[in-house]
């Protein structure tokens, strides 16, 4: 790196997360140069402003998950490190985030000394993978299905996940795909086992990250 201060653009809608991360930026890179973004849309009024050096993100925002923007952060700051700071799921979800620009993910239950270590390789080496995201790639290079856990579901099970993300229940689908409700329910069961969720919560977060069509 060169004597120029580094940029860093902060994305997350909690300024207090934002607070936090800044004080570990700042200690580790003094001098630093901070922007702060609270969602999707200031990200990428952020990211058109001026050269980045590192961009911290959260995964979801009130208006949409950041998985839709990283190809675009990606056009605006070609030479931008990216990093996903998140409190999802890694072995779910870094994967993800990678594949669609992301250099590394991390876990918002990270120790401070692991937040360190994370920001001090994004910056010298370009990416950050932890342990758990290694294995996951190691993982993936071996099957060629890739890292999206929809791939797992056969084309009816999508369609019944895809009308349970948008709220229906067991005898609204029925109705919609001519299935009997008790079809339904095994259907949901074996989502929920395939995407190795229990909760509705957890199932419709799974939907969020890999369903969404990235905003053009």
């Amino acid at each position: 790196m060169t004597d120029r201060k580094p940029v860093f653009l902060l994305g997350d809608d909690h300024q207090i997360v934002r607070q936090g991360m800044a004080l570990i930026v700042k200690d580790l890179f003094p001098g630093a140069e901070i922007k702060h973004a609270s969602t999707l849309r200031e990200i990428l009024e952020k990211a058109g402003e001026g050269f980045l050096d590192a961009a911290i993100l959260d995964a979801q925002f009130p208006d949409g998950n950041s998985v839709t923007i990283l190809k675009k952060i990606r056009e605006l700051q070609p030479d931008a490190r990216i990093i996903i700071f998140s409190s999802a799921e890694e072995e779910h979800y870094s994967l993800k985030f990678i594949a669609e620009g992301a250099n590394g993910f991390l876990s918002k239950l990270a120790e401070e000394a692991e937040i360190e270590t994370a920001l001090q390789e994004l910056m010298t080496r370009g990416s950050y993978f932890s342990p758990i995201t290694q294995q996951l790639l190691a993982q993936a290079a071996l099957n060629p299905v890739g890292p999206d856990p929809l791939a797992r579901l056969t084309d009816r099970e999508l369609e019944v996940a895809d009308l349970m993300a948008e709220g229906l229940g067991n005898l609204e689908i029925a109705n919609k795909l001519d299935l009997r409700q008790n079809t339904v329910s095994t259907f949901k069961k074996r989502i929920f086992k395939k995407l190795d969720v229990e909760t509705l919560v957890d199932f419709l977060e799974v939907m969020r990250i890999h369903r969404e069509e990235p905003r053009r």
